[in-house]
């Protein structure tokens, strides 16, 4: 996640007096596990705090909340994957603190598992309990290996190693990593739809959990799109909830890994196709969101902008609504009775948002090879507006 030089935000987005804390990822959490059990495996202690080095120089320390030593018999993972059976293992577990981001690993123990692997393997990984396998292609690790990412992969290989160099032993170590209870949390997240199963990913690029900032969503955006891509779909949906995804698979029977849970993320996700280019992209959402959209709005969360009540007065005023009717929109409490106004004037509001939505839309692709279609839906999910790109589009099945 990425660690930001400035100041501090709320969830509202607004600069506060008192900074929120700042956390650890998981990938920090497994290194300092990892280095504890490390120096373990070595005949050492398990040192506790336990230190490490992140990517950008940082040293934090942590308390162990779990150590272990055994044996590679009774079912230990070195008998599992027959991996110098019966030699020693050791193994220890932080407890990971995010901070203050509302972040569902908050509180989990994340474990580190080590023991020797065979003559000049190096550092290689295994995903103990807890955390998922890649099963599709578009990851930026192969089909069939643990759902530890490149920098975690990094941070842990260093850890031990410095461990081994320390003992004056070679690192040809295997690291299992595992998070408490993680097929569980990883339910909450977006990992099914990417093709990682069986649990959780380790995550982090800095090791530093930066609070709101919601690097962690925006990167699995960015993976729906690599596996998409990695698959040959031609036609994605980026979405802003369940009804509206729900709407979108209604209508075009898209399979899971077509879908983005963009949320309120539209510029990041638009970015990203910008650069990595899918041929058809819908975007199905809200009103209300739209209509922020509609303005050039690019973060859709209603804490960070609020509904511009003029801004849809004067898009009543485009389609030829009476000064009556500018005036009570311009008074509404609610985008969604705004839209209510239109439709009972037969004023086609949800469609002319759309379009504007549509084209603030290409405006971030650029000239990428991207058609764009939007869906406005209703608050029971049903499509109350949609533009297309001026080019071909599909048709609903």
């Amino acid at each position: 996640m990425n660690a930001d030089s400035g100041s501090e935000k709320t969830e509202g987005g607004a600069e506060d007096a008192t900074p929120l804390r700042r956390g650890w990822t998981t990938g920090t959490c497994a290194t300092a596990a990892a280095r504890a059990a490390a120096d373990a495996l070595f005949g050492g202690e398990f040192p506790d705090p336990v230190t490490v080095t992140l990517p950008g120089g940082q040293t934090p320390a942590f308390a162990l909340a779990v150590t272990e030593r055994g044996e590679g018999a009774d079912g230990s993972p070195g008998e599992l994957l027959g991996e110098l059976l019966g030699g020693p293992w050791a193994a220890a577990g932080i407890i990971k603190d995010a901070g203050d981001d509302p972040d569902v690993t908050h509180g989990a123990l994340v474990r580190a598992r080590v023991w020797r692997g065979a003559p000049g393997s190096g550092v290689t990984f295994r995903a103990g309990p807890g955390v998922g396998t890649v099963t599709l292609p578009g990851l930026p690790l192969a089909v069939g290996e643990p759902a530890i990412n490149p920098v975690p992969r990094r941070m842990i290989a260093q850890a031990v190693g410095e461990a081994a160099a320390a003992a004056g032993q070679p690192a040809d170590l295997v690291v299992e990593v595992g998070v408490e209870n993680g097929e569980l949390l990883a339910k909450r997240t977006m990992n099914g739809r990417l093709g990682i199963l069986g649990g959780l990913s380790i995550l982090g690029t800095t090791g530093i959990v930066v609070p709101y900032s919601c690097a962690a969503w925006i990167a699995s955006i960015q993976r729906g799109v690599d596996v998409a891509r990695a698959a040959g779909l031609a036609h994605v949906a980026a979405c802003t909830g369940d009804l509206s995804e729900k709407a979108v698979v209604a209508r075009y029977g898209l399979s899971e890994q077509a879908l983005l849970d963009m949320g309120d993320f539209v510029g990041g996700t638009l970015k990203y196709l910008r650069r990595h280019p899918v041929p058809r992209l819908t975007l199905c959402g809200g009103f209300a969101k739209f209509g922020k959209l509609a303005r050039g709005l690019m973060d859709l969360h209603s804490k960070r902008h609020a509904v511009d009540f003029d801004w849809l007065a004067d898009r009543l005023t485009d389609l030829g609504a009476g000064p009556e009717l500018v005036a009570q929109a311009r008074g509404a409490n609610t985008a969604v009775q705004v839209l209510g106004m239109a439709d009972a004037a037969g004023l086609a509001l949800a469609d002319h948002v759309a379009e504007l939505a549509r084209r603030a839309a290409q405006e971030v692709l650029e000239d990428a090879p991207v058609e764009v279609e939007v869906l406005v839906t209703d608050r029971q999910g049903r499509i109350v507006g949609e533009a297309h790109s001026p080019n071909s589009w599909p048709s609903p099945r």
